[in-house]
């Protein structure tokens, strides 16, 4: 939908390179993960 947000760890960030509307927030692979176990935007120090 619209207005969401993606995490990715590729090195290419432009509007849309998610889906039309939707953001991308690029992160280390450390980032990434925390953030895929936490289920939101996670520091991968506090999950470890």
């Amino acid at each position: 939908q619209p207005g969401q947000c993606a995490v990715s760890t590729s090195n290419r960030n432009f509007e849309g390179r998610q889906g039309p509307g939707r953001r991308t927030l690029l992160a280390s692979p450390a980032t990434a993960a925390a953030t895929a176990v936490a289920g939101e935007v996670a520091d991968p120090r506090r999950i470890a």
